[in-house]
């Protein structure tokens, strides 16, 4: 016992490695390091250009709604590129129009505040709230005060998943005011120079308890996103899972057949989200039927007549 608390005492007074030195230890101690990494929520931006292929004229439809601080809606199947259109905006944007602040290097910057809605999102999770910190009470701004302050590009994505109670207090930011009420605070807050509100949402989920207010709607330029041609398709994935042009065509050409099954009971078809997910798994050495299969065929649906339909097209394209 007394030994022990002699090395415990060592331990403490000693720094670990040299502590393990005068044990006559060569071999260092590991060090914990962060494997992670954290931003302050309006302090994010993109260092490196996303990849992006423009299918029509939304780059320029955004820029010219950016210029003249209209609100966007972004409307379109899952995966199809509507965050990464955002994401390449916000790039863009720091690059070329400078609306923005300094980075600490000198460069230039858009932060881009994300939120993904949910039935849960109240008010207070977007405008702030106050907490109890020790024996004080603080407020502490949510995102989209922050995005407002900073003049940011705030992305609500999925926005039919909040409650309409709650996407009410986004009117205010999307006319001419551009003002955001905190009503707990008695304030009025005035949108920086710069500040976007985009919000998305997948039209084929919508239903009468999830759907946008006409009153809301009518307060945004709406862009249409759909799933792009198969050669552009195919460009997009052979980029993004990494694999030759050939296997991204035939990927492509699985994509458009498997959307075709929507006439025939699918609720929606393959993303293009889930054809670089296949392309990524043929990277590393798997099988194309069964890639496809497990990253398009049982991601799409559970029906198992769709799934054997789906399954003769990968056999069909994947011989």
């Amino acid at each position: 016992m007394g030994s022990e608390m002699c090395i415990r005492d060592r331990w403490r007074n000693f720094g670990k490695n040299e502590f393990l030195s005068k044990l006559g230890v060569e071999r260092p101690i590991m060090t914990t390091q962060s494997l992670y990494k954290s931003y302050i929520i309006e302090e994010y931006h993109l260092e490196e250009e996303p990849y992006y292929v423009p299918v029509g004229d939304e780059i320029e439809l955004f820029e010219a709604a950016y210029q003249q601080k209209l609100p966007l809606i972004f409307k379109g199947p899952t995966g199809c590129g509507k965050t990464r259109f955002v994401e390449y905006m916000s790039y863009r944007l720091g690059v070329e129009l400078t609306k923005v602040t300094k980075n600490a290097d000198g460069g230039l910057n858009m932060p881009l505040v994300t939120i993904a809605c949910h039935e849960d999102l109240t008010a207070s999770d977007l405008v702030g709230r106050y907490l109890l910190e020790g024996d004080q009470t603080v407020w502490i701004d949510g995102p989209l005060t922050r995005a407002v302050k900073v003049g940011g590009i705030c992305y609500l994505d999925e926005i039919v998943e909040a409650r309409k109670d709650t996407t009410v207090l986004i009117h205010p930011l999307t006319d001419h005011r551009r003002i955001l009420p905190v009503e707990k605070r008695g304030e009025l807050l005035e949108a920086a120079e710069g500040f976007l509100l985009v919000l998305s949402y997948n039209p084929g989920y919508q239903s009468a308890l999830k759907d946008l207010k006409h009153s809301t709607r009518q307060r945004f330029v709406s862009i249409e996103f759909d799933y792009p041609p198969r050669d552009l398709e195919a460009q997009i994935v052979q980029h993004e899972a990494g694999i030759d042009e050939d296997t991204a065509l035939q990927l492509a050409k699985l994509g458009e057949k498997v959307r075709n099954l929507k006439e025939h009971g699918l609720g929606e078809g393959a993303s293009t989200r889930l054809l670089i997910y296949a392309g990524k798994l043929m990277a590393q050495g798997i099988a194309p039927r069964r890639a496809c299969q497990v990253s398009v065929n049982w991601a799409v649906t559970d029906d198992a007549a769709i799934q054997q339909s789906i399954a003769e097209i990968i056999s069909s394209i994947f011989e």
